[in-house]
């Protein structure tokens, strides 16, 4: 990695961490396309300029994330699926993120389902704010945001979409997604760090340099993309989301299949 390509896929992050794409995936599929080395900083890098990213929603929502313990309580609750399932399946996720294949596969696969969101759940929605989540609700948004640990899934579309299950509106679906991102990725970023150093692996200089790149590039970013994405999902719904994701799906299972094998080298 160099800091040309650790910019373009920060700049990637910013832009595909708050929409139903899957930002993990397009990293992978970055790195692959630049011929990256998959080795354990990339996978390190990969996880840890998330928080940069999500860090920007406490900038944007910096009064109404801090507004109650209430509030945090059910952040917590729902945060609690994701460190059961982190710590139970973290190898085999740390194998998935080798796997452009499984990307495509998920892109395909997700685009579908946001094609049939906006029908599944268009009656009247019961909860308009964030106040009015309840802890069993914000415990199930918070078993659908572990499906986003398979790469290409989408954290912040799964747990919308779980939020919108829940009666919750598109805005307040997608505002609690973000809200919830903030201590999934500093729990992740935390134990990805862990287990780095566990391992006996250590930062150099351009590695660290790195790192503190990608984090800021994708702050600055993600600070312009929530913003346009929650006004665009309010006003349009999933549908071309969908459509993007299945023909980005269809474009790189062909490739796969009949041009060269999706590999990470």
């Amino acid at each position: 990695m160099n800091t040309f390509q650790a910019i373009i896929i920060a700049i990637i992050e910013g832009i595909t961490e708050f929409l139903p794409v899957s930002s993990t995936g397009h990293m992978i599929l970055a790195s692959s396309y630049f011929g990256i080395e998959h080795d354990e900083f990339t996978k390190l890098f990969t996880i840890v300029i998330q928080l940069g990213a999500i860090l920007s929603v406490v900038v944007l929502y910096f009064k109404r994330f801090f507004q109650s313990f209430d509030f945090y309580f059910k952040l917590l609750v729902a945060f609690i699926p994701a460190v059961v399932f982190g710590l139970l399946l973290g190898k085999k996720i740390d194998a998935l993120l080798e796997s452009p294949l499984t990307v495509a596969v998920s892109l395909l696969i997700g685009g579908l389902i946001l094609l049939k969101v906006d029908d599944w759940f268009s009656k009247p929605e019961e909860v308009q704010t964030s106040n009015e989540i309840s802890y069993l609700q914000a415990f199930k948004i918070g078993l659908f945001q572990c499906l986003a640990m398979v790469p290409g899934v989408s954290r912040s579309g799964a747990s919308i979409v779980g939020g919108m299950s829940q009666k919750l509106s598109r805005t307040t679906a997608a505002e609690f997604s973000f809200f919830l991102a903030v201590p999934t990725m500093l729990g992740a970023t935390a134990k990805k760090c862990y287990d780095y150093y566990k391992d006996g692996l250590v930062l150099s200089h351009d590695q660290i340099n790195f790192l503190v790149i990608g984090n800021v590039v994708a702050f600055i970013v993600a600070l312009i993309a929530i913003k346009s994405f929650i006004g665009f999902l309010t006003k349009n719904g999933f549908k071309v989301f969908g459509y993007y994701r299945i023909a980005a799906g269809i474009i790189l299972l062909a490739i796969h299949f009949f041009i060269h094998p999706l590999t990470v080298i």
